[in-house]
C-alpha cells in the first residue's frame, strides 16, 4: 500500500522536497482542480498545451492507477526568452503541474521555480519569469 512521504504530512501545504518539487494539498477533487487550473491558465492569457491523463491511459491498458493527470501550460512570451538563454530549459518548459489523488486527498506537484532557475543557471530576470506558478497554484487550491 502506498503511504505519503513524511514531508507531505507536514501541516505546511507548500512543502518542497529535496529534489525541488513542491506539493500542495487541494481541497478540490482531481477533476475540479484540473478545471480550476485550466481556467486560470486561460484567464491569464496562457496556453494549455495538453492534459495528460496517466490514469485513463493506464485504465485503457488494463492497469490500475490512482487518478493522475499532468497539465502542461505556458506562454511563449514568457518562456521563449528563458529557452533562448538556456536551450536545455526546453526540457522543462512549458511548465507542468501534476494533479493526483491519494485516497481522499488531492495533491498538486510541480518543480519549484528556484530549482528550475538553479538547474539552468538562470539570471534573476529570467528566473522571475518562472515564479508565477507559485501564485497560480495557490489560486487553484484556494477555497
Amino acid at each position: 500500500m502506498f503511504s505519503l512521504p513524511e514531508w507531505l504530512l507536514m501541516p505546511d501545504t507548500n512543502a518542497q522536497d529535496a529534489d525541488g518539487v513542491i506539493t500542495k494539498a487541494s481541497p478540490h477533487s482531481v477533476a475540479d482542480t484540473i478545471a480550476r487550473l485550466t481556467t486560470l491558465v486561460t484567464e491569464k492569457n496562457m496556453k494549455v498545451f495538453a492534459v495528460i491523463d496517466h490514469s485513463g491511459e493506464a485504465r485503457n491498458a488494463g492497469l490500475d492507477l490512482r487518478d493522475t493527470k499532468v497539465v502542461i501550460f505556458g506562454s511563449p512570451v514568457v518562456g521563449t526568452p528563458v529557452m533562448a538563454a538556456a536551450p536545455l530549459a526546453a526540457l522543462d518548459l512549458p511548465l507542468k503541474v501534476l494533479v493526483w489523488a491519494d485516497q481522499s486527498m488531492t495533491m498538486i506537484s510541480y518543480t519549484a521555480p528556484a530549482a528550475l532557475a538553479a538547474r539552468y543557471r538562470l539570471a534573476q530576470p529570467l528566473a522571475h519569469r518562472l515564479a508565477g506558478i507559485d501564485a497560480l497554484t495557490d489560486a487553484v487550491i484556494s477555497t
